[in-house]
């Protein structure tokens, strides 16, 4: 027998006989048979070490910027390129991996790109400079992105057919746990054998799904010819604009939007090359891209609230841990600050999953948001003696807040597309990924910038008040100068080392309260969201009675 035929009978899915009642609800997902209880434990299993695998790609990147920069000796500006590569090769692949399951079926979807992710995360190892660790950071984040499909199919086969709506919540939840377990983990990772240990424990968590999915197979699905000539047109223009957009809010706010040319040029191109995929797309029959269903009343408004809610989210990610970096605390001594985030997001997916209701998903979203407007208004009244104790409540809440949210969200989206035709899953699951990706990034470039501009403002306004013949002045610089008297000999230098803690003192107050500013547009921005909804909530019930009364 040749290899090739090897290889084939290897991926070959299995001759499975279906009950009508079980067969796969369109190509490219499983089957659903009834399966017995010790199955059913294994797939739940394997959903949770594929779904925090695939969460743990770029959350372990993300978590350890400085450490990873400072270990490959990258600047700021090219290790925001690591995350931000990731996202650019992740956010639009989906338009292909879809039509590649109905086409080829579930087992080769699921071993060939597993196999691709355990190479280029082994491949991480060998990264010696900043050109390799983009390669391997883009590569990474196209092999990983079937990693959530996976876990939500096996949850999916996990649960009875009535509770299969609470599994797609918990497994569209599960990869949102990674970000704080990462920043849990990671102390203790660098210390062991600093970078690479990160680059290890994701290796061998790779290795251990790819194990598990051979070890549990899923239930075939029915196959189609799915692909068209005319996809490999379309897929390189809409991602390589969408990837573009992701570079350009990846890094604005650290090279600055207006002194990088490259941020100009690379509008330039996207935007022409986003108008031609959608021109072409808006004239198939079968489109990658449905852009007439795009362009519906309810999916627009979906895809705005969607955005508004990712950005207004980015106060955890961006807001509350910029804060406490600024007051000089890092993962080491935030152990238990992440322990209740995660906690909090278990809740929150928990509580989603138990009171999701197919008829009123709006409710939920508009309590997620309604928590973060309150929890940011909060945390908008820190001082230089706040710490991560003084953030648990209101952080727990926005941590609840981004899980219970995300199901509602999935499943609005995924209701109207079926309800629309089959044909409409695949322009949702692009659009679902791209805004939140695009709304993430989005959060922290608007976050990011509207922090550095009212730090400067605050910083303009702390020195115009420090007048050199102020007592109080003069007496914190003696302070100061006496502080590093007992190092520094020369008492003129040690009045200059004096004015430069009080420079450095006047630095973090002003980045203190450009903080408080961001929580505070955040706040207004979950506000005017909730509103918003509130009143599409109030205007559908206003039509439901006239329609009742006529």
């Amino acid at each position: 027998m040749s290899l090739a035929t090897r290889i084939r009978a290897f991926l070959a899915e299995e001759d499975w006989q279906f009950a009508p009642h079980e067969l796969p609800t369109m190509p490219g997902s499983p089957g659903s048979p009834a399966h017995p209880w010790r199955r059913r434990i294994a797939y739940v299993l394997v959903a949770v070490l594929v779904g925090l695998t695939g969460g743990f790609g770029n959350a372990l990147i993300a978590a350890n910027t400085t450490s990873l920069g400072g270990a490959l000796g990258l600047d700021p500006a090219q290790v925001a390129w690591l995350p931000t590569v990731y996202v650019m090769t992740n956010v639009s692949i989906n338009l292909l991996l879809i039509k590649f399951r109905q086409q080829f079926g579930l087992r080769p979807f699921a071993i060939i790109f597993l196999v691709l992710y355990v190479g280029f995360t082994f491949a991480h190892l060998f990264v010696r400079d900043f050109g390799s660790a983009i390669l391997v950071r883009a590569a990474s984040g196209m092999a990983g992105a079937p990693l959530s499909s996976l876990a939500l199919y096996y949850l999916m086969q996990a649960f009875p057919a009535g509770w299969r709506l609470r599994a797609v919540v918990v497994g569209i939840g599960i990869p949102q746990c990674a970000t704080p377990l990462a920043r849990l983990f990671s102390p203790e990772l660098l210390a062991m054998s600093q970078w690479r240990t990160l680059y290890l424990f994701e290796l061998g968590l790779a290795a251990l799904s790819l194990a598990a999915v051979l070890a549990f197979r899923l239930p075939p699905t029915v196959r189609i010819e799915a692909f068209e000539k005319l996809d490999f047109v379309t897929f390189p223009l809409f991602a390589g604009a969408m990837a573009l957009v992701a570079a350009v809010l990846g890094l604005g706010r650290i090279v600055w939007w207006t002194e990088a040319p490259w941020i100009g040029w690379a509008l330039l191109a996207a935007i022409p090359m986003l108008v031609a995929a959608l021109v072409i797309e808006h004239g198939r029959a079968n489109p990658l891209l449905n852009t007439r269903w795009l362009a519906s009343a309810d999916i627009v408004r979906f895809a705005i609230v969607t955005i508004m809610a990712r950005i207004v989210l980015s106060e955890q990610t961006y807001g509350a841990v910029g804060l406490l970096t600024v007051l000089g605390q890092n993962n080491d001594q935030l152990i238990v600050f992440f322990l209740i985030i995660f906690a909090a997001t278990v809740a929150g997916v928990a509580a989603s999953a138990a009171t999701i209701d197919p008829q009123r998903l709006t409710q939920p979203v508009m309590l997620a948001i309604g928590l973060v407007a309150v929890a940011a208004y909060a945390d908008s009244h820190a001082t230089s003696l706040t710490r991560a104790p003084q953030l648990y409540v209101t952080q727990a809440l926005i941590a609840f807040s981004a899980a219970f949210f995300l199901g509602p969200a999935l499943l609005f989206g995924m209701t109207r597309a079926l309800a629309a035709g089959s044909g409409h899953i695949i322009s949702f699951i692009a659009l679902f990924g791209i805004v939140n990706s695009i709304g993430g990034l989005g959060g922290s470039a608007l976050l990011g910038t509207y922090q550095v501009m009212r730090e400067k403002a605050h910083s303009a306004a702390i020195v115009e008040a420090v007048a050199p013949t102020d007592p109080l002045v003069q007496a914190r610089l003696a302070a100061g100068a006496a502080g590093v008297a007992r190092v520094v000999g020369d008492p003129a230098l040690a009045r200059a080392e004096g004015g430069a803690l009080l420079a450095q003192s006047a630095t973090r107050e002003a980045n203190i309260l450009a903080y408080n500013d961001v929580f505070r547009l955040i706040a207004l921005l979950a506000a005017l969201t909730f509103a918003y909804l509130a009143f599409l909530l109030f205007r559908r019930r206003i039509r439901a009675r006239r329609e009742a009364l006529a």
